[in-house]
């Protein structure tokens, strides 16, 4: 009884204290009600805010709009900025790792401070139309002999071509040796002979030639009548020939053209008659001058580019047809002293917009993506009409690491301007949307993509052969070679057995390589099944960003080029790598083989 009594004593005293907390006075009464309704309309707030996202505190890649439980491990949300160190929703805070791996760098940008003055253009040596001929037979019959037998042999006007049998010509040649007969009585019959011979390009000198000889020559001669370079042989010995049947392509070489693509941004600056500078890789230290002669008037739909030529001596026979070349014209464009510039490589463009990186904080690598509207481009510059300000800093190397990271994270990137969608890393680099699975074990978490990681050296070996056989099909889309694709295809995947999985004893590297080598395995087996080179040009851009992911992550002993064309995939982009500087492009081939640029290099 005593006990119980001890218990109740101590129960009301707890209460009675507890009372005096809560309700101690009438003023701190109205304090409370006064905190709880402040704290009730600031979360209503945060809610309606359009800014306002949440994110998990161990899973910071996920973001979304309005608070709940984590998809991956169930834990609350947070407010973003809370559990991101104080950053803001759209921006992006790196590791001093990440930033050396992938040699980003910055620059400030200022009014003019980084105009070259100079326009760029990529083109090609092609000949020069006015100066081509094509041979032809003036008469018909059988082709008995061939003595110009290889294209780029060189001809000159009155050189032996070709000896034709032509049954016509022996008629002819007949009726010469008979009216030369009755020349004196019948003139005119004799000079209509003559006449019909000359329609044939017979000239005096072999008309009298016959008719001094007194029998039919059977094998007529044809002789070149241009001189220049054969850039086509059209026809064999034994072919029967038609009259005016065309035997070869000739091409006078002594003057060629140049033929640079100038993209839609470009044509503004450009004027017939302006001095361009010519160099190319045959002659590095040589430049060469020339005029612009002609800017077509028609935009090409497909590339959105015009062509813009040139016309270069070639008495030395220096420029080849087929030959690359560059040109710079200087001062192409106006005074860019009052204008914001910055480098090509700070400007990633999706076709439809573009966007830059900008460092938020001087003293920390956190960055921002930011849209800009470009004006003209010159040479290796853009001008920015909106989106910077003087004294901004944007990354100028490694935008494409930071974009991928962007993405990795949830917030806002190049190809995702919505943000807050779970990614595999894989699809973050080149701004595929994911789904939001991100629990399960075979779409494993890639946060941390941007950062190397350490395997052996036995597995880099094995991956590297998967890269050796992935330049193989990019050098097969780059010379419009569907079999050679289809082929490096079936090798992609045969080298993908070959890497030994059990290698990677680090769990964070397991997973991630399982999801990558589903991907490629998924991506090379439908370019080895197909014979169509556009489809397999549209799985080899997936292709490429599941070979970038796993070159990030692991390496290949290779100083690389991650290269960019924003025509791609209907003016969507794509990406590739590559293991020259060069841009090649392995999307269009030949149709617009210079067509990109270079995004960033992974060592």
């Amino acid at each position: 009884m005593k006990k119980n009594l001890i218990f109740i004593g101590l129960a009301l005293v707890v209460g009675l204290l507890g009372g005096w907390l809560i309700f101690g006075g009438s003023g701190n009464d109205e304090q409370a009600i006064k905190d709880l309704s402040d704290m009730s309309d600031s979360h209503d707030h945060s809610g309606e805010s359009a800014e306002q996202m949440w994110t998990c505190s161990m899973h910071p890649q996920i973001m979304q709009p309005e608070p709940g439980d984590c998809p991956i491990c169930g834990m609350d949300l947070i407010p973003a900025e809370a559990g991101a160190d104080g950053l803001s929703a759209d921006e992006i805070k790196m590791t001093e790792n990440a930033m050396a791996l992938a040699n980003i760098q910055t620059s400030v940008v200022g009014q003019g401070q980084m105009g070259s003055g100079t326009l760029k253009l990529s083109g090609k040596i092609k000949p020069n139309e006015e100066s081509n001929a094509v041979q032809v037979t003036y008469f018909g019959g059988r082709i008995e002999n061939l003595y110009v037998n290889t294209t780029g042999e060189r001809v000159g006007a009155g050189q032996r071509l070709a000896t034709i049998y032509s049954p016509e010509l022996v008629s002819a040649q007949q009726e010469l040796l008979t009216a030369a007969s009755l020349k004196e009585s019948q003139p005119a019959l004799y000079k209509a002979v003559r006449n019909k011979l000359k329609l044939w390009k017979l000239s005096e000198k072999q008309i009298n030639a016959i008719e001094t000889a007194g029998k039919v020559q059977e094998n007529f001669p044809v002789y070149a009548t241009v001189s220049g370079t054969v850039t086509h042989k059209m026809v064999e010995e034994g072919d029967y020939v038609k009259q005016g049947q065309p035997l070869y392509k000739i091409a006078n070489l002594n003057t060629v053209w140049a033929e640079f693509d100038a993209y839609e941004n470009q044509i503004a600056s450009l004027k017939v008659g302006q001095t361009i500078k010519v160099t190319t890789n045959a002659y590095r230290n040589e430049v060469f001058d020339a005029k612009v002669s002609f800017i077509d008037p028609l935009l090409n739909s497909s590339t959105r580019t015009v062509v813009v030529r040139a016309v270069l001596n070639n008495k030395n026979d220096l420029f080849k047809p087929g030959m690359f070349v560059e040109g710079k014209i200087e001062g192409a464009q106006e005074s860019t002293s009052s204008k914001i510039t910055v480098p090509a490589t700070a400007v990633m463009w999706t076709g439809e917009r573009s966007v830059v990186y900008v460092k938020t904080n001087p003293n920390e690598a956190i960055f921002e993506m930011r849209e800009v509207l470009l004006g003209n481009a010159n040479g290796d510059t853009y001008t920015i009409i909106e989106g910077l300000q003087n004294g901004d800093e944007v990354v100028t190397n490694g935008t494409f690491t930071v974009d991928a990271a962007a993405q990795l994270q949830g917030k806002k990137s190049m190809m995702n301007t919505a943000g807050g969608k779970t990614m595999t890393g894989h699809e973050g680099h080149l701004g595929m949307q994911g789904n939001n699975s991100g629990d399960s074990k075979e779409n494993a978490d890639h946060s941390e993509m941007k950062e190397r990681i350490a395997v052996s050296n036995k597995f880099q070996g094995q991956l590297k052969q998967v890269f050796d056989d992935y330049i193989l099909l990019k050098d097969a889309l780059v010379n419009d070679d569907a079999k050679n694709a289809q082929q490096a295809g079936k090798q992609i995947i045969q080298s993908l057995k070959n890497v030994d999985m059990k290698l990677l004893s680090d769990e964070k590297a397991h997973n991630h390589w399982m999801t990558i080598q589903k991907e490629l395995n998924t991506s090379a087996n439908a370019i080895s099944s197909n014979t169509d080179i556009s489809k397999q040009r549209g799985h080899f851009k997936h292709l490429s960003a599941h070979m970038i992911s796993s070159v990030q992550l692991f390496g290949v002993n290779e100083n690389i080029y991650i290269q960019f064309c924003p025509m791609a995939d209907n003016n969507k982009g794509a990406y590739w790598i590559s293991l020259e500087e060069e841009v090649r492009n392995p999307y269009y081939g030949e149709a617009m083989l210079t067509c990109g640029e270079v995004r960033d290099t992974l060592k």
